[in-house]
């Protein structure tokens, strides 16, 4: 019997959604990059049989009503399938309320570009409500992260890796990701990236999302 995904069992877009003991908020479909290996680019918008593909950008006010009580689940994540640091102002306010209602933990997966994007230091602001965050370095150096991010900013691999010094330096516990058996990467080299900065690593695995 074919599976059902979420958005066929819901007509409703998903803006929160447990994994793992933790609740993921989708709250953009925008992203900086354009990486190759990323499901939508492959026409999948689902992760774990969810349906993440958003119509529009959802307001705080909902985003705040989908992810319910906070205090129920280890992690908060910002994780959709696009970059949530695009949505500055929405992600710091669901952030700061979400604390207020008593959220464990609150983390952001991101692309690690806000501040190539925004012109300007943002981490102290997201340290006020932010724990932790997980960047995609993708890979040991410029030519391969280019390669398969596909980024249209001259200098983003440079900023990423500045913007992972800023969080670590704001507060913001950092660790830094790439995937097992993409081309090219070289994942012991990331590792050691990751160590040199002073960060935690964490292995991803091709074609395993979310």
């Amino acid at each position: 019997m074919p599976k059902v995904s979420h958005r066929q069992q819901q007509e409703e877009p998903v803006l929160a959604y447990e994994l793992h003991g933790n609740l993921y908020l989708n709250i953009t479909y925008h992203c900086t990059l354009r990486c190759a290996f990323c499901p939508k680019f492959q026409g999948s918008w689902e992760v774990q049989n969810y349906d993440l593909l958003l119509t529009r950008e959802p307001e705080a006010d909902e985003v705040l009503t989908a992810a319910g009580d906070p205090a129920r689940y280890k992690e908060i994540v910002f994780c959709g399938l696009g970059e949530p640091t695009l949505r500055l102002d929405t992600l710091v306010a669901v952030a700061k309320a979400l604390k207020a209602r008593g959220a464990q933990h609150i983390r952001i997966n991101t692309d690690g570009l806000a501040n190539l994007v925004y012109g300007r230091d943002v981490t102290p602001e997201l340290a006020q409500w932010v724990d932790s965050v997980s960047i995609s370095l993708t890979a040991q150096d410029e030519a391969t992260y280019d390669r398969h991010t596909r980024s249209k900013r001259p200098g983003a691999y440079a900023a990423m890796l500045d913007f992972a010094r800023a969080a670590k330096a704001s507060g913001i516990a950092v660790t830094l990701t790439a995937i097992n058996g993409l081309e090219g990467v070289d994942i012991a080299a990331c590792e050691e990236i990751a160590r040199q900065l002073g960060v935690k690593f964490r292995r991803r695995e091709l074609d395993v999302v979310g």
